[in-house]
């Protein structure tokens, strides 16, 4: 299934590393350093600011394949990537843990937050911070940020990629987000139509388990 195949790799589990080089800012001046950490603070208060949000998501790997959907991000740590009613792919956080259900084949695969680069979106006061660097883009109006662990390369890498926009929290709107595994599987998750503080239940974030199931999502 093309859809569960890149959905691991484009919501940012176990890559290894985007294209932009953080060496770009190894020599800077301390003006330059300080407008830096202005930026990146307020790419983390822009991902701080947000309690609730709705937006469409278009993925594409490196094939050219495309799939798409809604997400739904809920304050702390909670977030649905929804590929349809008649898709056989389910992506959803409790809070915990990231799981990819595949009704396809009855499969149900879980990590912990803290082990995926999405992290960065789920808890930004943790991961953002700590291992985000500023990539240099050449207009005020973007900011990219590159987030990893050196440490735990296996955990992989995401560049987030925000864009001035008065209407969003913090005057920052996320737009998309890079990835790339060790094997150079690169995938963009677009995003669009974002609506912030919107009404989300709790149990947007709960999934059918199929391994208890036959029957299909409803």
């Amino acid at each position: 299934m093309a859809v569960a195949a890149a959905g691991t790799v484009a919501l940012g589990l176990a890559l290894g590393g985007p294209s932009p080089s953080v060496g770009a800012l190894s020599f800077v001046s301390p003006a330059m350093a300080q407008s830096s950490d202005a930026s990146l603070d307020r790419a983390v208060a822009a991902l701080r600011g947000i309690s609730t949000m709705r937006a469409d998501f278009t993925q594409t790997d490196r094939a050219g394949r495309s799939a798409s959907g809604t997400m739904t991000l809920k304050r702390p740590g909670k977030i649905r990537f929804d590929y349809g009613k008649n898709a056989d792919l389910l992506v959803v956080s409790n809070g915990r843990s990231l799981y990819m259900i595949d009704y396809e084949v009855n499969q149900v695969e879980r990590w912990p937050i803290k082990n995926s680069p999405l992290g960065a979106l789920l808890d930004p006061s943790r991961d953002v911070k700590q291992y985000g660097t500023l990539v240099p883009t050449g207009s005020p109006d973007v900011i990219s940020v590159d987030v990893r662990d050196p440490k735990k390369p296996e955990f992989g890498r995401i560049n987030l990629i925000f864009v001035r926009n008065a209407n969003a929290p913090g005057g920052l709107q996320l737009t998309h987000w890079v990835a790339l595994d060790a094997q150079n599987h690169r995938t963009t998750v677009r995003l669009a139509n974002h609506r912030y503080g919107v009404s989300v239940p709790e149990s947007t974030f709960d999934f059918r388990d199929p391994r208890r199931s036959s029957r299909r999502p409803g």
